[in-house]
């Protein structure tokens, strides 16, 4: 029977809600809420698998692996937190579990767009700040209707695709930007580089996972793309942004907004300007903490490593 480790289950299992019980099934499995890099060279020993939860794994670290590791799971969807040629040199294969918070985070994604179109945020604080004026004066914030606005993709995997599905729904117009090509049923819907769909938006959601390509892809020249009146949505990974470039944009109302669910670093410093603009929305990483997206990334993860062991791996990145 093969020896299964979570290193680090408590990234995942933060309120003790979860039901591992799929995994006892599979093999010998035990779990630890956190691990430094010291405990993580005792907990792997004669282990065969090893979990981890968005768990910094070096090529140091690797480097002094037990023969016995052939696995390393990545329960998520981005796995820039593990050295992908350092575990292939050592014959280490490295799988991660996509799609289980693409409901969750589209979810987050278009709530952002809605809370955004209606100065939502900025409506409570002025209430919280004993300012009445919006219920005895006209509106004193912004407020649209998402419909026939442009909402331009940057990624359409899983989660990119969902929340065009849903910003269909309310009639908004679509370009996208991937990496390759790929066909829609829906004249509404437009791929366009890059340049084109920063000029065009009304909204920019960003999609697509964390790498040396995509690092920094939105910078001051991408930002000064855009319109004075848009507004930039991560859900994805902070790096993607080059945060000094947003955070000057942001201060010079070149963009008028921005919605940030992950950050450079997580989680910011607590000097960070992003927290008292009153342009921006921050959230700290929630987007796949859904109790139902956790729990189903316990059954896909279970699933990946049954299927490794049986001698079919599946969604295996290096």
């Amino acid at each position: 029977m093969d020896k299964i480790v979570f290193l680090n289950s408590a990234r995942l299992d933060f309120d003790n809600r979860l039901d591992f019980s799929p995994m006892t099934e599979i093999g010998a499995f035990t779990k630890y809420d956190e691990s430094s890099n010291e405990e993580i060279l005792q907990r792997i020993k004669n282990q065969d698998i090893i979990i981890t939860k968005e768990l910094p794994i070096g090529k140091d670290l690797i480097e002094q692996f037990p023969p016995s590791i052939k696995l390393i799971c990545e329960a998520g969807t981005g796995y820039n937190n593990i050295d992908i040629a350092a575990a292939a040199k050592r014959g280490i294969s490295v799988c991660n579990v996509p799609g289980y918070s693409t409901e969750a985070v589209a979810q987050l994604a278009i709530t952002f767009m809605l809370n955004l179109a209606s100065s939502m945020i900025k409506q409570q604080n002025m209430i919280k700040q004993n300012d009445y004026s919006n219920f005895t004066k006209c509106l004193q914030v912004p407020h649209f209707e998402l419909q026939n606005k442009t909402l331009g993709v940057i990624g359409t995997g899983a989660i990119g695709q969902h929340v065009i599905k849903i910003a269909r729904v309310f009639g908004m117009n679509i370009l996208v930007y991937n990496r390759t090509a790929k066909s829609f049923n829906d004249p509404n819907i437009q791929q366009v580089v890059l340049e084109e769909l920063l000029k065009r938006s009304d909204f920019v959601s960003i999609h697509c996972p964390l790498t040396p390509d995509t690092k920094h892809l939105i910078h001051k020249d991408s930002l000064n793309l855009m319109k004075p009146s848009a507004f930039i949505i991560n859900t994805s990974r902070g790096p993607i942004i080059k945060e000094t470039d947003l955070i000057e944009a942001l201060q010079n109302g070149r963009i008028a907004g921005a919605a940030l669910d992950v950050q450079d670093p997580e989680p910011p410093e607590l000097t960070n300007p992003l927290f008292t603009m009153d342009n921006v929305l921050l959230t700290p990483h929630i987007g796949w903490k859904c109790f139902e997206s956790r729990q189903r990334l316990i059954s896909l993860l279970t699933n990946n490593i049954k299927s490794y062991i049986q001698g079919n791996p599946i969604n295996i990145v290096g």
